[in-house]
């Protein structure tokens, strides 16, 4: 785990254009009917690094899902997909401890989110 953080902090910053996005792509701010998505709540708009918005990779998807997520947004190079770990693993790793008794539910989708970055590292380096 400090390897992979010490490479997303190594990565460069975002230098393109800033774009709108959401931030905050997690399972609890989508809203799903008949097995699609059908809204997106708790969203409050900003622009910045669209690999914030790359996130949901590891806090949503899981399987061929995740596969998937990725090939459509595969114009994403490398360092985006590194940044994107960081968004992901920063919430994710601070919330394990935070939520440990209070939100145990929330502690173990920090867990596994982690879990999934860490084995798409290993994937796709």
């Amino acid at each position: 785990m400090a390897r992979a953080w010490e490479q997303v902090v190594a990565t460069p910053d975002y230098a393109g254009e800033p774009v709108w996005l959401h931030g905050d792509l997690q399972p609890g701010n989508l809203i799903v009917a008949d097995g699609r998505l059908s809204g997106v709540i708790d969203f409050s708009p900003r622009r910045g690094d669209p690999a914030a918005d790359l996130a949901p990779a590891w806090w949503t998807f899981t399987g061929d899902a995740r596969t998937l997520y990725r090939e459509e947004l595969a114009d994403y190079g490398p360092e985006a997909w590194w940044r994107a770990r960081g968004w992901a693993l920063l919430p994710s790793l601070t919330g394990i401890d935070y939520y440990r008794n209070t939100f145990p539910r929330m502690a173990e989708h920090g867990r596994r989110t982690v879990t999934a970055v860490l084995q798409d590292i290993e994937r796709f380096g």
